[in-house]
């Protein structure tokens, strides 16, 4: 059956969470309203809106954007870009609208509850300049108790190729897909990267310690490009002590690009 699909920019009723809490990214540059347990917003949703090199006038999907974090990011980065989420979890995509209006931004965007998998018509019509994923990074296996954390986390119909090939229809051609995903994943975001006739990539290793491999790649490729790729230096996070690496304070507390040269 079709997907209804629904703005979601205002408060409404229903949600099934027990506990909510209001929280802040950026230094207080960003609000977010999330579940008090289970799914919480990390460090990667705030990378990746890092990673993106966005205009004011972009247009910008998050798809699977859960409480809207990267996409709330993105925009208090770049003001006048113009950003939708589409997420699948009606708690979430209700939490996300809810973020729309703390943060202010019902004029320039707006949350859109439904499945990758099944497309609108809608959607595929205005193709987007950018879209920022961070799709489930577990494959199929094990499902983690709590059902909001399982439907973010694991895999379910749509594996990460297809996830991928579904973010890719919809770009213009030259559009650019960001995403965040395990390192060990890297040769299979490629693949399906490649398959996607995609070109100029960008690739970001994130180690948690300079002496630590990585455990992120952040990844930024142009649909329909052919450029040659570029391996970035890595973005070490954690200094020897524990504490954030003066660049990663810079992302999380300043708004830093860590994609610069990206275009």
């Amino acid at each position: 059956s079709r997907v209804k699909w629904r703005r979601r920019n205002s408060y409404d009723q229903g949600i099934r969470v027990s506990a909510v809490t209001t929280d802040t990214l950026l230094d207080g540059r960003v609000t977010v309203r999330q579940p008090a347990d289970g799914y919480r917003v990390a460090i990667d949703p705030v990378l990746l809106a890092a990673f993106v090199c966005a205009k004011a006038g972009d247009r910008v999907i998050d798809v699977g954007c859960g409480t809207g974090a990267a996409m709330f990011c993105l925009a208090a980065r770049v003001p006048g870009v113009d950003v939708t989420g589409l997420e699948i979890q009606p708690d979430m995509a209700k939490l996300a609208g809810e973020g729309i209006a703390l943060n202010k931004l019902a004029a320039r965007a707006r949350v859109m509850e439904g499945d990758l998998a099944l497309l609108s018509d809608l959607v595929c019509a205005q193709p987007f300049d950018i879209a920022i994923t961070n799709p489930p990074f577990v494959a199929a296996g094990t499902t983690p108790p709590d059902p909001i954390i399982a439907t973010a986390h694991k895999e379910s119909h749509l594996p990460l190729a297809a996830w991928i090939a579904k973010c890719l229809t919809l770009l213009r051609s030259g559009g650019r897909l960001v995403l965040i995903h395990r390192a060990d994943r890297l040769s299979e975001v490629m693949a399906a990267l490649r398959d996607g006739s995609c070109g100029d990539i960008r690739v970001l290793p994130v180690q948690p310690k300079s002496d630590a491999p990585a455990k992120r790649v952040l990844i930024d490729a142009g649909k329909g490009r052919k450029s040659p790729d570029t391996l970035l230096p890595a973005l070490v996070l954690h200094t020897a002590d524990g504490g954030f690496t003066a660049e990663t304070q810079a992302v999380l507390r300043n708004m830093a690009m860590l994609n610069p040269g990206a275009g």
